[in-house]
């Protein structure tokens, strides 16, 4: 599952404190074409009101309505199906004869989401834990490879930033792809040693390290989730970096530059020791070509590049 939706959490622990009966709703299973994956999860209010979406709107409705009527009375979570007919499927909007499983936590507790909350807001992937039988729920330390898991006894979820870009550089194009990066669910490390750029960075969202960008990397440790982005544009610092990251399992790497300063790139890193399909794993120039000239639009494209790969889906070559 990718990092929980904080918008939900935030909802749930606001609304808890408030003295409200809230249950909370988590795709655990789906067949066919269902619109969202398993992992999301929605919170409803005893009045009705939601934060977060299971479906993209085609059972909320009925969903919020089961709740007040049945299950906020209960002690134990429940598990609703909708979608096993073809008719249900058409019924309640889900696409191509979908199917969609939903445990439902009827008494969901304040101090654990509270302590989750915490965790994730200080960049810990935390793993939860529910017993089925009982309602009650731990909190454990995650991993970035936890998988989601749902049986008769418990449900496992891992919540935190499971995927992370580390970005080399702290100027404006970098902060304005760490912005979409954080908005697509990443953990976003800024490395820069320079004094005038480490000056005024001061955002509680973000990582940031002044050392050198080959030592940081191997300090926190570069994993197949992580995706490194130099650009700094200056070859002391960028070729620095890439000479660790594509080396290491990270699914993505990608560098600032022009395809003939990227091209003089590659023939710099072939000199020391990487070798040719370590270097051809470099995307340059960073980003997917979509015309852009402004620092936001080359963000956009650099997160669309990102993002397609850590879904497999191919990009074009540059030659």
């Amino acid at each position: 599952m990718n990092s929980t939706d904080l918008s939900v959490l935030r909802s749930a622990v606001s609304w808890l404190k408030a003295s409200h009966s809230v249950a909370i709703a988590t795709v655990v299973q789906t067949w066919g074409s269902a619109p969202r994956p398993v992992g999301s999860w929605l919170a409803i209010r005893e009045d009705g009101q939601v934060a977060g979406s299971v479906s993209g709107g085609c059972v909320e409705d009925d969903l919020i309505r089961r709740v007040q009527t049945e299950i906020l009375t209960r002690a134990i979570p429940e598990m609703v199906v909708y979608g096993v007919s073809q008719q249900e499927a058409a019924r309640f909007g889900l696409p191509c004869g979908g199917t969609l499983q939903l445990l439902v936590e009827p008494k969901p507790e304040l101090a654990v989401l509270e302590k989750l909350l915490a965790q994730i807001s200080s960049h810990q992937i935390t793993r939860r834990i529910v017993n089925l039988s009982t309602g009650q729920s731990i909190l454990g330390v995650g991993s970035r490879q936890d998988q989601f898991v749902c049986n008769d006894q418990e449900m496992q979820t891992s919540y935190g930033p499971r995927w992370r870009m580390v970005i080399i550089g702290a100027g404006q194009l970098s902060l304005y792809t760490a912005d979409f990066a954080l908005a697509s669910d990443f953990e976003v490390i800024v490395i820069d040693p320079r004094e005038e750029y480490a000056e005024g960075l001061n955002r509680d969202d973000l990582i940031f390290h002044k050392g050198m960008p080959d030592d940081v990397l191997l300090e926190i440790g570069v994993d197949q989730h992580t995706a490194v982005v130099a650009l700094t544009h200056d070859p002391k610092l960028d070729d620095m970096a890439l000479m660790e990251a594509l080396k290491s399992p990270a699914f993505y790497v990608g560098a600032l530059g022009s395809r003939k300063n990227t091209q003089k790139r590659k023939e710099r890193l072939l000199e020391f020791d990487l070798n040719k399909a370590q270097v051809d794993r470099l995307h340059g120039p960073v980003g997917l070509y979509i015309g852009a000239l402004t620092s936001p639009e080359i963000a956009v494209s650099i997160l669309a590049e990102v993002v397609a790969v850590k879904y497999g889906i191919s990009v074009p070559k540059k030659n």
